[in-house]
């Protein structure tokens, strides 16, 4: 148990490395934290403090909905980019990738539903 407890903290390490190095490269900015969550069928990554310069702006002149369309915009650009970090960390297929932006707090979330792993049954009451 305790092997694939440090599996997994490498795996979610990777996971969070990765989030942040696509965002420095693509968005010129990465968050400050990030926060990797891996569980039984799924990766739950939490960025912090994740908004530009330019976006800032825009947030503190009232145009949230802008700056929430240009986020997930990016998102479903990324996706690809996205999945491959998560299935290579995790050595999984992901079945489905979810964004959410969120301004007060500064977080941004990414779900990723992963296949099940034929070889670890689901946990009890899972099916």
């Amino acid at each position: 148990m305790e092997s694939q407890d440090g599996d997994r903290r490498d795996q979610a390490r990777a996971i969070s490395d990765a989030m942040t190095r696509l965002h420095h490269e693509y968005y010129g900015r990465g968050p400050t934290n990030v926060r990797t969550v891996i569980g039984h069928d799924h990766v739950i990554s939490f960025l912090d403090d994740l908004y530009t310069p330019s976006e800032r702006t825009l947030l503190e002149g009232g145009e949230v909905e802008a700056v929430r369309e240009t986020r997930l915009a990016f998102q479903r650009v990324m996706e690809s980019r996205f999945r491959d970090a998560v299935e290579e960390a995790s050595g999984r297929k992901v079945r489905a990738f979810l964004s959410q932006v969120t301004f007060d707090p500064d977080i941004s979330v990414e779900i990723f539903v992963l296949e099940r792993d034929k070889a670890d049954p689901a946990p009890e009451g899972i099916g």
